[in-house]
């Protein structure tokens, strides 16, 4: 049990928000330093291997976060406008620490669209993301098992159960989550020429607004390996409706925009350039008598 006199002093606020707070920075700390000692250790022996190590340990640092802002929101700690701040700060954080870790599988598979030869590498990233997903749930239940907070001892008593994110139909949640899935990759793709300390700041904007826009139907996971995390233990649908909703919905919404922006768009944009080109050469000159 922590000491309460340690919040005491600060009038109008929840500690059980700031003990959260406290774990979320934690995390993040504990993550960046994993990730430095990684890259002095591995990266000049091993390449691959320390791109995978990072990979995890990022997606790591995504779940474990998730879970906690996760537990303040279903206990109603905090009210809508201080739940997307957080996401938006944290996403923020998330996007400047991970070392250019994708955390995501359909970023990954994206990948092999535009590259077809990196499937091995792409197995690999995946096989991170998942095993790093699998180890943020349990590592958040062990901090929770420490009882820092009464909403961590009140999970606990309850043995860290949770019910299901999708408070829709199966096909309308896995809708949601192709057109939140198909949103984000089209504004991450055109936004791709800003320094990445400006672009983290858009993307976080975009995330936040995705989950306030889908998150009371589906949670707005947007992320195959961070649902895994959060829900597929759940209780309230079963594991193929996890799996439509998802996973098959993000892929699909990640497929439609890489064919729509890297294949259908530059088509069009040629054929316009094509019909106007023709349309000029064919434009009789003006004559003046």
């Amino acid at each position: 049990m922590y000491p309460r006199w340690l919040f005491s002093f600060i009038p109008g606020h929840d500690s059980n928000l700031f003990l959260s707070l406290t774990v979320l920075t934690l995390i993040v700390v504990c993550c960046e330093v994993a990730r430095r000692f990684t890259r002095k250790a591995l990266a000049p022996h091993a390449p691959v291997c320390t791109d995978a190590v990072i990979e995890f340990i990022s997606t790591f640092q995504l779940c474990a976060c998730s879970h906690e802002l996760r537990l303040l929101s279903d206990n109603s700690v905090v009210d809508l406008t201080v739940g997307l701040t957080l996401i938006y700060i944290v996403t923020v954080v998330h996007g400047l620490t991970f070392d250019g870790a994708l955390c995501n599988p359909t970023w990954a598979l994206e990948r092999t669209f535009q590259c077809p030869g990196s499937w091995k590498v792409v197995t690999l990233k995946l096989a991170c993301q998942f095993a790093a997903a699998v180890a943020g749930r349990v590592g958040t239940e062990v901090i929770w098992s420490w009882g820092l907070s009464e909403l961590h001892q009140k999970h606990l008593l309850h043995k860290f159960k949770c019910w299901s994110g999708l408070h829709t139909t199966v096909l309308q949640g896995a809708a949601v989550e192709l057109a939140c899935t198909f949103t984000l990759h089209a504004t991450v793709m055109h936004l791709l020429h800003f320094e990445t300390k400006y672009r983290v700041h858009f993307v976080a904007a975009i995330i936040a607004v995705l989950v306030y826009a889908g998150g009371s139907r589906t949670g707005a996971a947007i992320n195959p390996a961070l649902a895994y995390s959060l829900f597929f233990h759940c209780t309230g649908n079963s594991f193929q409706e996890y799996v439509f909703v998802y996973w098959v919905g993000p892929v699909l919404g990640m497929v439609f925009a890489v064919m729509l922006l890297d294949r259908v768009s530059p088509q069009l944009s040629k054929q316009h350039g094509k019909q106007q080109a023709t349309q000029s050469v064919n434009r009789p000159d003006n004559k003046t008598d």
